[in-house]
């Protein structure tokens, strides 16, 4: 990786909302929550809460988007919640720094959330000055998380007259999910331990790096340009 190329940098970043917009839409409280951290999309986990909630699979087709629609418009209200019950995976706010402030590594997101809820998250924690949101790839693009990587690399190229594949685009996250996203999306994946996920089964899955944690920024730039030379 030359210092002139560049790097699209896709960063993975809603329980009371959820039990809410679900008891309104089916007149009943839901009695199972979807999994923290699966990093699937959230109509996938709505569709999933309703199922998992004996809710008819005939029903779905009419719930899932009320729901959808719902959960928006729901969010604003817990703002102070997501501050005080969200947890940032250590070390993020500096890496998310560190990254932004290099000429070449483009960073935005590629998320499950609706773009109207990852940028109320993003704002809750004062993080979306680091991310062009403006390129990044959401649920309401694409259900599908894989799909959500072209999306991104299109807006990016578009933006940036940079093409944007597999030998520039690197994902960034801490599931199971974001590592299928990476390999079935085209992107390499440098996966970080968090706690949620171990080292050896985000290895396995077949991210091209795994971090312990992003606190050592050095060690971050240096497997983003790993990641970029293997597969470039």
């Amino acid at each position: 990786m030359t210092e002139a190329e560049q790097v699209l940098i896709l960063w993975d970043i809603d329980r009371q909302v959820y039990h809410e917009a679900f008891a309104e839409v089916v007149g009943r409280p839901a009695e199972h929550l979807p999994a923290r951290g699966t990093g699937v999309t959230m109509p996938l986990a709505i569709r999933s809460l309703l199922l998992d909630n004996s809710v008819s699979e005939d029903d779905v087709p009419e719930l899932l988007p009320r729901m959808v629609d719902l959960v928006p418009q729901r969010l604003p209200a817990h703002t102070e919640d997501l501050r005080e019950q969200g947890v940032l995976m250590p070390g993020v706010v500096a890496a998310l720094r560190s990254v932004h402030d290099r000429p070449d590594l483009v960073p935005t997101v590629v998320t499950g959330n609706l773009k109207p809820n990852a940028l109320l998250k993003l704002a809750a924690f004062d993080l979306g000055g680091y991310v062009d949101t403006e390129i990044g790839g959401f649920a309401s693009d694409d259900q599908r998380r894989p799909a959500l990587v072209a999306i991104a690399q299109k807006r990016a190229q578009a933006k940036h007259g940079t093409i944007f594949t597999r030998a520039n685009t690197v994902i960034i996250g801490d599931s199971l999910e974001d590592v299928r996203t990476g390999l079935e999306g085209g992107a390499a994946i440098i996966a970080v331990a968090s706690g949620k996920t171990s080292t050896p089964a985000l290895r396995d899955a077949g991210a091209d790096m795994v971090l312990e944690s992003l606190d050592d920024l050095q060690e971050l730039h240096d497997a983003i340009a790993s990641v970029a030379l293997l597969h470039g």
